[in-house]
C-alpha cells in the first residue's frame, strides 16, 4: 500500500516515514500542497497524510480540490491546533479523519489501518484467502496456523493481492503500488519478490497460491469454489481471442505474402545495384509493418526477423555487399516462417451462437412457445428448466436478458438472489419476471432485488417477447468507443477483432491525414495510435490532441514496435497515457484497454453521481432530461416527471442526528434505483427532494408506477418504523399536457405535491 505524506516540516516528515515504513507501507513525501497535487495527478496513492498549514497551497484547499476532482482515497489531516472549529473545517473539506500533533505512534498506525480498511468496504481487519491469514495489526502472516516470515516487500506484495483478491496486477502496477517513485527499480525486482514469496508459501504447503496470467501479470489463484467458473471463463475468453486472431490471419495472409515478395524484389535490386531510394524506403516500411504484426499471429520469430531487416534498410548509408548476402538469408527465413503450418492451425472463426435471451421456467411447453416466438423475431434463445442449469447457462453464454419464473425455485428467496446477482453483474443483465404469482409483496421484492418488468402468466407469450425485443433494442451494450489510427490494415483488423467481443465499438482509420474529421465525427472515449505512419506520425497527432481544449483529456494509448528508452520517453513526453508493444499480445491489449475504460467510467460516475445517495446528481439529471425531451418530441413519445420529497428530514436530523438523516436519504436512493433501474432517470434534485423521469410512459402508467413506489416507501419507512416519523409528499406531471420543457414540468409537479396516500405513521 502506498502513502503520500504532505508535510513541510522535515523532522516530522522523516518521523512519519520511519513509522510507516516499519509497517511495510511504501511512502512518498511532498513539502507543499502544489507539489503534492502534481504527484497525486501522476501516481495512485492508497492514503494521504496531509498537514493543514502548508506553503503554496494549504492542506484544507488541497483536500477540497481533491474531492471536487473526484479523488476518493482516504485523507488523514495532521495539525498542531486542537480546536473543534479546525476539525469541523477539515472534515467538511472532505477529510476522513483528524490527528493532532504531537501524536502517539500507535494511534497513528491504528488510524492509518482503519482508513485503509474503510477505503475498501469489503476488507476485514484480518485478510483471509482460504487457509492464508494476514493480520495488518500485528503484521503476522500464517497459513494453516503456521507462521510465515516475510520481508517487508513480500509482506506488502501479499497484502496488495489479498486486498484486491480478484484483480490481475502487471509488474508496472506492482511497482507503482509498492515502491516510491524516486526508488522504483526495474520489473525484474517484482519477479524476484514474486519468486521469494512463492517459495515461502510453498514451504508451508500453500502451493501455487499466486498464479501468472500470461501476457498480463499476477493474481491470487481462485479458491476451489471459484476455480471451475474462472477456468471456464478463461477458456472461453482465450478461445474467443484465438478465433478472432485466426480470422484476421486468414483475411490478410495473402497480403503478408505480398509484403515479403516486395522485400525479395528489393533484395534482387540491391544485388543488381539497382535499388532506388523509393524502393528502399518502401522495403523499410513493409519490414516495419511485419515486425509489428507477425508476432500477434504466433509468428514471434517472424517479427524478430522483420525487425532485423528493417534496421538494415534504415538510414541513407549504402548497404555493403556482405550485408546484402545476410539480408538475402533473412528474407528467405522470413518467407519460410510465414509458410509454417502452425500459422494456420485455426483458420476460421466459429459463428457466435451465444443467446441474447435465456428463458428460465420449468413449464416445457410454455418455454418452447416462448423460444419459438423469440427466434422468429431473430432473437437467439436458450432455455433452462431449473435454477442449476440456469446458473450454468448464465456463466457459459452471458445472455443479455433473462425471462424468469420466480416460482421455479423451492423458495422465492433463491430466485430473488439470482435476480440480484444478475443485476449486480457488469454489464448488468436485465431480468423480466413471467410468473403465475401476483401478490404486491412479490412485485415489491422483485423490484427491490433488481427485476425490471413483472408479467403474469396470463399475458400472451407474443406480448412478452415483444417487450423483450424492445428492451434489447433500447439497451446499449457498447462499453466504449475506441478510435484506432494505424496505417497497417492487419493491425486495425486485429484490434477490432479483439475489442469488439468485449462490447466496444471500434472506429478504425488508416490515413492519419483524415484524423481530425474522424475524431470529431466519432467522438471516441479512448484513442489508440501507431507511432510511425506516413505523412503524420502518432506523436504529432498526440500533441495535436493534447493542445486542444476540448480533446485534451482524451486517454491515448500507443501501439509501437519500438521499445527503446528514447521511444518510450518520446511517447510519454507527447502526452500518452500508456503504450502496448507490437507484436500485440491479445490478452494484454484487452486488459489494458478495459482497465483504462473502467477508470474513465469511474471518474465520470464520480462527477455525475450524488455521493450520499448514489443516484444521479442535479447537473447530470438536467442533461438527461433535456435529451429525453428532445427524443420524445422527435419520436412523439410520452414523458412523465415525478417529485418525491421527504418533508421530515430536518426533524430527523435535529432529533436523531445527521448520520441518521443521511442513512434515510441513502436508503431512499437505493430503493428508487432498485425500482426504476435504467428505464428512468433518478436523481437527487436538492436536499431531501428526489426527481424521477419516466420515458414512454402514459399518464395512467406513470401514476400506477408511482403508487407502487409509495407502497415501497411506506413499507420500508412507515409501517416498520418504531423510531421516528417520516412524512413523504409526491408530485406528478406529464408531457405535453402539463408542460413541454423541464422548468414547466417541474413547476407543475411541485404544484401537485401532496401527502402520500398511504401515510400512516407510527409515533
Amino acid at each position: 500500500m502506498k502513502i503520500l505524506i504532505v508535510e513541510d516540516d522535515e523532522f516530522i516528515t522523516e518521523a512519519l516515514r520511519l513509522v510507516l515504513t516499519q509497517q511495510h507501507y511504501a511512502v512518498e513525501t511532498a513539502n507543499d500542497g502544489e507539489a503534492a497535487w502534481e504527484l497525486i495527478q501522476v501516481f495512485a496513492y492508497d492514503l494521504i497524510l496531509l498537514d493543514v498549514k502548508l506553503p503554496r497551497l494549504d492542506g484544507i484547499s488541497l483536500c477540497r480540490r481533491l474531492r471536487s476532482r473526484g479523488y476518493q482515497m482516504p485523507i488523514l489531516l495532521i495539525t498542531g491546533q486542537d480546536s473543534s472549529h479546525d476539525r469541523v473545517v477539515g472534515l467538511d473539506a472532505g477529510a476522513d479523519d483528524y490527528l493532532v500533533k504531537p501524536f502517539d505512534r500507535d494511534e497513528l498506525v491504528a488510524r492509518v489501518r482503519a482508513l485503509l480498511r474503510r477505503g475498501d468496504i469489503t476488507s476485514a481487519p484480518v485478510l483471509e484467502w482460504g487457509k492464508l491469514r494476514l493480520d495488518p495489526s500485528s503484521c503476522e502472516v500464517t497459513y494453516d496456523r503456521q507462521l510465515i516470515h516475510l520481508t517487508p516487500k513480500e509482506y506488502a506484495l501479499l497484502e496488495l493481492f489479498l486486498r484486491n483478491s480478484r484483480r490481475v496486477y502487471s509488474c508496472s502496477a506492482i511497482l507503482d503500488h509498492l515502491w516510491s517513485f524516486d526508488k522504483t527499480p526495474g520489473e525484474e525486482a517484482v519477479r524476484t519478490q514474486i519468486k521469494g514469496l512463492r517459495q515461502k508459501l510453498k514451504a508451508v504447503g500453500a502451493n501455487d497460491l499466486i498464479e501468472t496470467v500470461y501476457g498480463i501479470g499476477y493474481r491470487l489463484k481462485p479458491l476451489e469454489a471459484e476455480s471451475t467458473l474462472a477456468v471456464e471463463i478463461g477458456k472461453q475468453t482465450q478461445q474467443q481471442t484465438l478465433f478472432a486472431i485466426a480470422g484476421v490471419w486468414h483475411q490478410f495472409k495473402e497480403r503478408v505474402s505480398q509484403q515479403v515478395t516486395l522485400l525479395e524484389r528489393a533484395i534482387i535490386a540491391l544485388l543488381q545495384e539497382k535499388l532506388t531510394d523509393e524502393l528502399r524506403a518502401t522495403a523499410e516500411y513493409e519490414a516495419h509493418t511485419l515486425a509489428g504484426s507477425l508476432g500477434t499471429f504466433g509468428l514471434g520469430e517472424g517479427s524478430r526477423i522483420a525487425k532485423r531487416i528493417e534496421r538494415i534498410f534504415q538510414g541513407n548509408q549504402a548497404i555493403r555487399h556482405e550485408t546484402a548476402g545476410h539480408l538475402c538469408q533473412l528474407v528467405t527465413a522470413l518467407r519460410q516462417e510465414i509458410q509454417r503450418p502452425e500459422a494456420e492451425v485455426v483458420t476460421t472463426r466459429q459463428e457466435d451462437t451465444s443467446p441474447l435471451l435465456l428463458i428460465i421456467d420449468s413449464d416445457r411447453l410454455l418455454t418452447e412457445e416462448l423460444a419459438s416466438t423469440a427466434r422468429q423475431q431473430g432473437i437467439p434463445t436458450a432455455v433452462a428448466n431449473s435454477v442449476i442449469t440456469a446458473r450454468e447457462a448464465i456463466y457459459r453464454d452471458n445472455p443479455q436478458i433473462v425471462l424468469l419464473d420466480i416460482a421455479i425455485s423451492p423458495t422465492i428467496e433463491e430466485s430473488l438472489q439470482l435476480i440480484a446477482k444478475l443485476h449486480a453483474q457488469t454489464p448488468s443483465v436485465t431480468v423480466l419476471v413471467y410468473t403465475a404469482r401476483d401478490s404486491l409483496g412479490d412485485r415489491l421484492a422483485v423490484a427491490k432485488h433488481g427485476g425490471r418488468y413483472f408479467f403474469q402468466k396470463s399475458t400472451p407469450p407474443a406480448q412478452v417477447i415483444d417487450k423483450v425485443s424492445q428492451v434489447l433494442q433500447s439497451s446499449d451494450r457498447t462499453v466504449a468507443k475506441v478510435m484506432v489510427v494505424d496505417d497497417d490494415p492487419q493491425i486495425l483488423a486485429t484490434v477490432r477483432s479483439l475489442l469488439e467481443p468485449w462490447g466496444m465499438k471500434v472506429i478504425t482509420l488508416a490515413d492519419p491525414r483524415c484524423f481530425w474529421e474522424t475524431l470529431a465525427s466519432a467522438i471516441p472515449d479512448l484513442l489508440i495510435l501507431d507511432i510511425k505512419m506516413p505523412h503524420i506520425s502518432g506523436i504529432e497527432l498526440c500533441q495535436v490532441v493534447r493542445n486542444d481544449p476540448l480533446w485534451g483529456s482524451l486517454p491515448i494509448v500507443f501501439l509501437t514496435a519500438y521499445k527503446d528508452t528514447d521511444a518510450v520517453n518520446q511517447v510519454f513526453g507527447a502526452g500518452a497515457d500508456d503504450f502496448v508493444s507490437k507484436p500485440i499480445v491479445g490478452p494484454e491489449l484487452v486488459t489494458r484497454i478495459v482497465n483504462r475504460w473502467e477508470r474513465i467510467k469511474l471518474l465520470r460516475n464520480l462527477a455525475e453521481t450524488d455521493p450520499l445517495t448514489g443516484v444521479s446528481n442535479r447537473q447530470k439529471a438536467i442533461q438527461e432530461f433535456e435529451t429525453l425531451l428532445k427524443q420524445g418530441k422527435a419520436d412523439d413519445q410520452f414523458l412523465s416527471l415525478a417529485i418525491i420529497r421527504l418533508n421530515s428530514l430536518q426533524q430527523i436530523n435535529l432529533r436523531h442526528g445527521y448520520a441518521t438523516g443521511d442513512n434515510v436519504l441513502r436508503r431512499i436512493g437505493q430503493l428508487l434505483q432498485q425500482f426504476f433501474h435504467d428505464e428512468a432517470i433518478v436523481c437527487r434534485w436538492a436536499g431531501a427532494e428526489f426527481m424521477v423521469g419516466m420515458y414512454e410512459t402514459s399518464r395512467s402508467d406513470g401514476k400506477e408506477r408511482l403508487s407502487v413506489v409509495q407502497e415501497t416507501l411506506h413499507q420500508e419507512f412507515v409501517a416498520d418504523s418504531n423510531e421516528f416519523q417520516l412524512d413523504f409528499i409526491i408530485g406528478f406531471a406529464h408531457c405535453p399536457e402539463d408542460g413541454t420543457d423541464l422548468q414547466s414540468l417541474y413547476l407543475a409537479a411541485t404544484t401537485a405535491l401532496a401527502p402520500m396516500k398511504l401515510a400512516a405513521t407510527s409515533a
